[in-house]
């Protein structure tokens, strides 16, 4: 009974932090002498040190290495949300960086060159309120520029045809000169349409990423939209009609940048806007043709009518 006094507060202790019942404490007690059974305490609390320690730590690394999974988690399923959002705008990077917000006449928007065009919002659609002037498709493939024929575009050695995908300026001036200043570059419809071959199929894009040359309804859209008087509220009020100027009324801002015809003349600069569709009208014929519109000096409303390919009409770009 006197060991077990001596051993009471010990035995308490300890059954409290084993699972060894506290008859075995008293048993160990009343068998081992004091000093024996005082190193014993020593060593179970080194023991208790470290084992709780142990759990602590352990718990702290489950706890890490959870945290690590949700951050993973998180990055994959962010990965993925970008993937999926450069997907939808085109983005050239990937994860792709958060485009800033856009509003149709007061954003601008910029091609593959660097050139920047004002935009503008008429019923549903947007478009660019200047006519195209870009060198390469928006995947960097070049299109070919046929400078030749002089400033007729008929002259000595002309190589102005239906070859896919040309681009040419009015006069053959440079392409800071006022011609591709004030109306832009003129193109044959396979560099309109994104056709590199000439029996190909569309695999390219002329217009900025997020926008595209629009189709026949496209524009039959548009010109329905303004009816009446259509051409008068698309031409710009501007002296660069010759007559009858427009009244831009929806600030779509039309100019007459003319025409490069099959046999490689340039017309019709100052009295004529001419503009591709990308819809084929009869890829069978010879030359085949597309639709395009016609604004000119006489006509309150413009004229949509199919053109040889060969032509080298203006381009305007309508947001997808």
């Amino acid at each position: 009974m006197k060991q077990e006094n001596r051993c009471t507060d010990q035995i308490r202790v300890l059954s409290g932090f084993s699972q060894i019942p506290k008859i075995c404490w008293i048993l160990v007690c009343e068998i081992l002498s004091p000093k024996m059974f005082k190193q014993i305490l020593v060593s179970l609390g080194v023991w208790l040190s470290i084992s709780l320690n142990a759990q602590v730590i352990n718990s702290q690394s489950l706890e890490s290495v959870e945290r690590n999974k949700r951050n993973t988690s998180f990055n994959l399923e962010e990965i993925k949300v970008r993937w999926k959002k450069a997907a939808l705008e085109n983005c050239q990077g990937i994860p792709c960086v958060i485009a800033p917000s856009f509003t149709c006449g007061t954003t601008t928007v910029s091609d593959i060159d660097g050139n920047t065009y004002n935009t503008v919002s008429i019923g549903t659609q947007c478009w660019t309120k200047q006519n195209l002037k870009v060198t390469k498709y928006n995947d960097g493939t070049l299109i070919t520029l046929d400078a030749s024929g002089g400033s007729s575009g008929n002259g000595v050695g002309v190589t102005w045809s239906a070859t896919p995908g040309k681009y040419t300026i009015y006069e053959n001036e440079s392409s800071t000169g006022s011609n591709a200043t004030n109306y832009g570059f003129l193109y044959n419809w396979y560099a309109a349409a994104g056709i590199i071959t000439s029996v190909g199929s569309p695999t390219k894009n002329i217009c900025p990423l997020g926008w595209h040359v629009p189709t026949d309804a496209e524009w039959t859209y548009l010109v329905n939209f303004l009816l009446p008087d259509s051409e008068t509220k698309l031409k710009e009020n501007s002296t660069l009609w010759t007559t009858n100027t427009g009244s831009d009324a929806f600030g779509f801002s039309a100019r007459p940048g003319g025409v490069r015809a099959p046999n490689g003349f340039f017309a019709f600069k100052g009295s004529g806007a001419f503009y591709w569709s990308s819809t084929v009208d009869d890829i069978n014929a010879t030359p085949p043709t597309a639709f395009s519109q016609n604004l000119d000096n006489n006509n309150s409303n413009q004229t949509r009518f199919p053109a040889q390919i060969n032509h080298g009409y203006s381009v305007r770009c309508l947001k997808n």
